[in-house]
């Protein structure tokens, strides 16, 4: 069982098995992995998430993935790492920031974590 689940979530960050709204989320993470080294230190930790940052702007512009119907009248609420709208009668928006993951990967491998576990809040 243990094995089991280690590989389920292993194709599902590598982008091998599909998760609720997943596919998206995968294939950013996998663009945002392509050319990675895999030992880094603090400084070049930081250095990668704004090179992550300015290559997801990059991505999400060319492939028109900007969100840009956010009602900023419909706050919500907000914790340390996000500000929630509501979208719908049925659906929030959230605006994340990834202040708590070295790199935008990390969160998003996160979200799709979440998917996995949580699909009824996918």
């Amino acid at each position: 069982m243990q094995n089991s689940l280690k590989y389920e979530l292993h194709n599902i960050l590598s982008g091998k098995s599909e998760v609720r709204f997943g596919t998206i989320i995968q294939t950013i993470a996998s663009y945002l992995k392509n050319g990675e080294t895999t030992s880094r230190t603090i400084e070049d930790e930081k250095h990668l998430k704004s090179e992550e940052t300015e290559k997801l702007e990059n991505y999400i512009s060319q492939n028109n993935l900007w969100v840009k119907d956010i009602d900023l009248s419909q706050y919500v609420s907000e914790g340390a790492e996000q500000k929630v709208y509501l979208k719908d009668s049925e659906n929030v928006l959230k605006l994340n920031d990834s202040i708590y993951y070295t790199s935008w990967k990390d969160y998003f491998y996160n979200l799709l974590l979440h998917n996995y576990f949580f699909p009824d809040t996918a």
